[in-house]
């Protein structure tokens, strides 16, 4: 019974450990752009694209730290859920979005583009 509770209270020790990473991670990664933007310390194109690194690396930190998710042959299907409901979504967000945007283009009147 002693070691069924040492184990169990190494694995949230280990939990904990996970969470406090995944937080700290966060909020760096979020406030790098932040000061990026309200400080103006490089070009607008490397915002962007810094931007862009840093909130594709939140992604992978946020699947890895707080939704436990990695590339072990059993997570993997967790995986496979998450992008393919992402694939879903997408097509459908940018489905809406040629939609309204080819109505938009012919209800325009003839003279404007």
């Amino acid at each position: 019974m002693m070691r069924k509770t040492h184990h169990r209270s190494t694995q949230e020790s280990q939990e904990f450990r996970s969470y406090v990473w995944g937080i700290s991670l966060a909020i760096a990664l979020t406030l790098i752009p932040f000061a990026l933007v309200n400080w103006h310390v490089v070009s607008k194109d490397t915002v962007l694209v810094t931007i862009a690194v840093l909130a594709i690396i939140q992604i992978a930190v946020h699947f890895r730290l707080f939704l436990h998710i990695d590339l072990s042959k059993q997570k993997r299907e967790d995986l496979h859920l998450i992008l393919f409901t992402t694939l879903v979504l997408a097509l459908m967000a940018g489905g809406t979005i040629w939609i309204m945007a080819n109505l938009a283009m012919r209800m325009a009147p003839m003279g404007m583009p």
